[in-house]
């Protein structure tokens, strides 16, 4: 149906939970807490080709030569302000991470979107970057961010989100074709304001608060 690049979670944990966050009235309490949880699922998949090395260890039965991470460099990059919900689940699975934060706002004549804050790591392009954002909407934000760190050197760029509309996939697919794209799930359409159906409704807003 997609493109081998799209990744649609098959997990009952991840469609239990998500069940729970598109009902309205989840508490703002449960709704970051879940978001966090399905984040730290999603990255799961999403780290599955990270490269091994080995290193030996001494078991209390004996000496044993055992997989360790390759020592590759990663960083998670929040699209401002919902991304953040999912930080803290990526880091609870890849502690060593270093953060980037990029800030987006859609310009209201034109309705694209513009960059407005991007503070990185000084070693960016040499990271493996996961971009986080809960939803994959119209995916103007998503593109655009992807085309931000593009520019700034970054080869091995993969964005997760919790949910994504089918025509948010094929802007990414089209525009951004070298670019894996993680999903809890891919829903029906957008509504005419370009808000996900069904849905979870503004995923900042419910993350803090602010609905």
């Amino acid at each position: 149906m997609y493109s081998e690049r799209v990744h649609v979670m098959d997990h009952p944990l991840v469609a239990h939970k998500l069940s729970i966050i598109r009902d309205k009235n989840t508490s703002v309490k449960d709704f970051r807490e879940l978001v966090s949880e399905i984040g730290m699922l999603i990255t799961y998949e999403a780290t599955r080709d990270l490269p091994l090395t080995t290193m030996e260890v001494e078991t209390p039965i004996c000496k044993a030569t055992v997989p360790t991470l390759a020592g590759k460099k990663f960083a998670v990059v929040p699209i401002l302000r919902a991304g953040l919900g999912l930080v803290d689940g990526v880091l609870r699975m890849v502690p060593s991470a270093r953060v980037g934060h990029i800030g987006m706002y859609r310009d209201e004549e034109t309705l694209q979107p513009h960059v407005y804050f991007c503070k990185m790591p000084k070693d960016i392009a040499d990271r493996d970057i996961i971009i986080v954002d809960p939803m994959l909407a119209t995916g103007g934000s998503a593109a655009a961010a992807i085309s931000e760190m593009k520019s700034r050197g970054c080869k091995n760029i993969k964005l997760m989100v919790l949910l994504a509309a089918p025509e948010g996939i094929e802007k990414l697919v089209k525009e951004h074709p070298d670019v894996d794209i993680y999903c809890g799930a891919v829903d029906d359409h957008l509504n005419e304001h370009g808000y996900i159906v069904p849905g979870l409704g503004d995923a900042g807003d419910r993350i803090f608060g602010t609905k």
